[in-house]
């Protein structure tokens, strides 16, 4: 879990993904069409990725990927993302955080 911490301390935004997954793909491009910045870290380009999904997966996360941690803090995977969008508490997480200013 420590190697998740590092990753997400002191970023606004972070999506871990996979570059082949669509679901990740379209998490990425709902959070982009609020003009966030995100950090994406691309697990099956990253040297110890193998090792940050068994930690995501410790954090209990099924399915590990997506992944969004929004002011250092795990919000979940697709399904959790879209719900806040939908219920329009998102936005307000996203300024909370410092990943918007609008």
């Amino acid at each position: 879990m420590d190697v998740v911490h590092r990753l997400v301390e002191e970023k606004p935004l972070v999506i871990f993904t996979r570059s082949s997954c669509c679901i990740s793909h379209s998490v990425k491009q709902l959070i982009s069409s609020y003009g966030t910045n995100a950090t994406i870290y691309q697990l099956d380009e990253m040297s110890n990725g193998q090792e940050v999904e068994k930690a995501l997966q410790s954090l209990g996360l099924r399915p590990s990927i997506p992944a969004v941690f929004i002011g250092q803090n795990l919000v979940g995977g697709a399904k959790e993302i879209i719900s806040l969008q939908v219920q329009g508490r998102l936005t307000p997480l996203l300024k909370e955080a410092g990943a918007i200013w609008v």
